[in-house]
C-alpha cells in the first residue's frame, strides 16, 4: 500500500483564522443544529466558516489529504461576514450555513466551473445555477466546489471514482491510506459526487450538493454514511449543472442525517422556467413535516428478492457476507418498527443492462487490469451527452475557448499526459454521434430503459405488491430507479469490511429507499424512523475537532 505524500501543486486555498475555533463539536454536528446555533447566536457564520477552513486546511490539504474540495470560494469569509447579523428566520432558512457545492454546477462568481476537466480549467459561468441562487436566495455560503470524478463518469470508461485531471483523487476518509499500486483508493470514495460526499463526512461543511445520473449520488452516500436524496427527475432544476443525460440528470443534498436532507429539499425543490421539466413538479410545503419514529408502522417495503432462485437474484443474491448481514438486520429493524416486509422478485430483474439499452465501448486505458475488453455503456448516456453539453458549454460556458465536446477532446489529445490518465473513450464514442437525438438507436433504446425501468419495473412492482417503498442495497438500485426517473432515498445502514486485508478497516453501508414519481416526502418518512431506531452513523475515525 503507499503511503500519501503531500502534493504541492494544490489549488490555494483561503486563509483560516489563527484564533481557537469556537464551539468545535459543530464539526460533526447535523446541519440543524448548526441552523439552532446560528439563530440563538451561539455562533456567527463567520466563525462557523473558519471552523470549516481549518478543517479543510488540516484534513483535506494536509494530515490524511482527504483532497475532496477542489477550490475554495475566495469571497466565503466576506459573504459570512455580512450575514454574521442575520439569523435563519423562515424566509432565509439557511442564513450563514456553509454549503459545498459540486464543480459542475454554475457560478457566476469568481469561483471556476470546471466539471474536474483540464480542459475546462479557468472556464466561469454567465450566471449561477438555479440551485445556486436557490441556495444563496436562502443565506447559504458558497464555502467552494468539491472535487468529482471528471464529468460526473462519463468521460472513460475505466476511471476510478473521486478522480479528475484537474483536482486529483479524493479519498475515503475511513481509510484514507490505503492506496494500490496505481494511486487508487483502496476504499472507494464513490463517485461521481465523492468530493461531496466526503467533505460532509469528514465534517468539512455543514452540507453539500451533489449530481447523479445512475448512482453518484446514492454511490458515495453509501461509501461515507451519509443521507441522500436523489429526486424525482423535475423536482430539482437541472440549469447550469454541466450535464451527461437530461433524461436522467439531477441534483440533490448530501447530508448527516435525514432532516437535514429535508430542509435542503424544501429549499432546492422549486419550479423554474430555464427547466421546463420541473413545471408539473409536485411537493409538499414542508418535507421536514411528518418525520416521526413510528413513521415506518403499516408501511408495505419491498425487498426485491426472487425467493425460488435467491442465489442468482441480482440485488439480493450476489452479496458478500458483511453486506448480507446488515441488510438482514435492517430489514429486523423495520420489521420490529412495524412494517411490512414483501419478498418478491423485480419483474425485469436483469434487463436493466439488457440487449438494445447498453452498447461496447472498447477499453484503451493502459492502466486498467481490463485493458482490450469491451465495456458496457448506456446508450442513453453517450447520445444525450453530446447534445446536452454543447448546449451547455454554448448557453453557460464563459472564460474559455472550449465550445463543444468536439473541443474538449481535441483539448485532452493534445495534453494527453496529464488529461487522458485514463482515456476519453466514452467521449470519442459519444463525439461519433451526430448530437441532435434524431438516432434509431437513441430513440429504441430510450424507449427499451422507460419500458424496463418504469412501465414493466418499478410501476409494475409498486403497483402489484401495494408498496410505499422499494429496499435495496448500498446503490444497486440506483440504475432502474434512476431510468424510470424515480427518487431514492439513502440512510446509513451499517458497516462492511473493506477489502480481504485484515488492516483494513470497515466502511459504511448505506440502504436505500425508492419509489415512484415524487414520493420523496414518504422516502424521507420511512428513511427517518429506520435512522432513528437504528442510529448507523459513525463519523471517520481520527477527524478530531482542532
Amino acid at each position: 500500500m503507499k503511503k500519501p505524500t503531500r502534493r504541492a501543486d494544490r489549488p490555494a486555498t483561503v486563509a483560516a483564522s489563527a484564533e481557537p475555533a469556537p464551539m468545535p463539536t459543530l464539526a460533526h454536528a447535523p446541519m440543524s443544529d448548526i441552523i439552532d446555533a446560528l439563530a440563538a447566536g451561539r455562533v456567527t457564520a463567520t466563525a462557523l466558516t473558519r471552523v470549516y477552513l481549518a478543517r479543510i486546511e488540516a484534513y483535506d490539504r494536509d494530515g490524511p489529504m482527504l483532497n475532496s474540495v477542489r477550490a475554495l470560494n475566495p469571497d466565503a469569509l466576506t459573504i459570512a461576514g455580512k450575514l454574521d447579523d442575520t439569523r435563519p428566520p423562515v424566509k432565509r432558512p439557511l442564513a450563514g450555513v456553509p454549503i459545498l457545492i459540486k464543480d459542475n454546477i454554475a457560478t457566476s462568481d469568481k469561483q471556476q466551473t470546471t466539471a474536474g476537466s483540464l480542459a475546462l480549467e479557468g472556464a466561469r459561468a454567465k450566471r449561477d445555477a438555479t440551485v445556486v441562487k436557490l441556495l444563496r436566495n436562502a443565506g447559504a455560503v458558497i464555502l467552494g466546489k468539491a472535487n468529482l470524478t471528471e464529468f460526473a463518469n462519463i468521460l472513460a470508461m475505466d476511471m476510478p471514482s473521486g478522480y479528475s485531471s484537474l483536482g486529483g483523487q479524493v479519498k475515503n476518509p475511513y481509510a484514507p491510506a490505503l492506496m494500490d499500486d496505481r494511486g487508487i483508493p483502496v476504499v472507494s470514495p464513490g463517485g461521481s459526487s465523492s468530493g461531496s460526499a466526503v467533505a460532509v463526512a469528514a465534517g468539512l461543511c455543514a452540507a453539500s450538493i451533489g449530481t447523479e445520473t445512475s448512482g453518484s449520488l446514492l454511490f458515495p452516500a453509501s461509501q461515507n454514511g451519509l443521507v441522500t436524496v436523489k429526486p424525482t427527475v423535475g423536482l430539482i432544476s437541472r440549469a447550469g449543472i454541466v450535464p451527461i443525460a437530461h433524461s436522467q440528470d439531477t441534483a440533490g443534498p448530501m447530508t448527516r442525517n435525514v432532516r437535514d436532507a429535508a430542509l435542503l429539499l424544501n429549499v432546492l425543490a422549486a419550479k423554474d422556467p430555464r427547466d421546463p421539466v420541473t413545471l408539473r413538479q409536485r411537493r409538499p410545503a414542508d418535507y421536514t413535516a411528518g418525520l416521526a419514529s413510528d413513521a415506518m408502522k403499516g408501511a408495505r417495503i419491498g425487498v426485491p428478492s426472487d425467493p425460488a432462485d435467491p442465489l442468482n437474484d441480482p440485488y439480493y443474491g450476489k452479496l458478500a457476507p458483511k453486506w448480507t448481514e446488515v441488510m438482514t438486520e435492517a430489514i429486523k429493524v423495520m420489521e420490529d418498527l412495524g412494517a411490512v416486509v414483501v419478498r418478491a422478485s423485480m419483474p425485469t430483474a436483469g434487463w436493466m443492462a439488457g440487449p438494445g439499452t447498453t452498447m461496447a465501448v472498447f477499453n484503451r486505458n493502459p492502466l486498467s487490469r481490463n485493458k482490450g475488453n469491451p465495456m458496457m455503456q448506456s446508450v442513453v448516456f453517450l447520445y444525450e451527452l453530446k447534445h446536452d453539453l454543447n448546449l451547455y458549454l454554448k448557453d453557460w460556458a464563459t472564460n474559455t475557448e472550449i465550445k463543444t465536446i468536439a473541443d474538449i477532446v481535441a483539448f485532452n489529445e493534445a495534453h494527453a499526459e496529464k488529461a487522458l490518465r485514463f482515456g476519453q473513450d466514452l467521449f470519442l464514442a459519444a463525439n461519433a454521434t451526430r448530437g441532435d437525438l434524431s438516432e434509431r438507436e437513441y430513440k429504441s433504446a430510450r424507449a427499451m430503459d422507460l419500458l424496463a425501468a418504469k412501465t414493466r419495473g418499478m410501476d409494475a412492482y409498486i403497483n402489484q405488491h401495494k408498496l410505499d417503498a422499494v429496499l435495496f442495497p448500498g446503490s444497486m438500485g440506483a440504475a432502474i430507479a434512476a431510468k424510470a426517473g424515480y427518487p431514492s432515498v439513502m440512510v446509513p445502514g451499517g458497516f462492511v469490511s473493506g477489502a480481504d486485508d485484515k488492516d483494513t478497516p470497515d466502511y459504511p453501508l448505506g440502504i436505500t429507499f425508492a419509489g415512484s414519481a415524487w414520493s420523496e416526502h414518504r422516502l424521507l418518512r420511512l428513511a427517518y424512523a429506520f435512522e432513528q431506531a437504528s442510529q448507523m452513523r459513525k463519523p471517520p475515525p481520527g477527524l478530531v475537532a482542532l
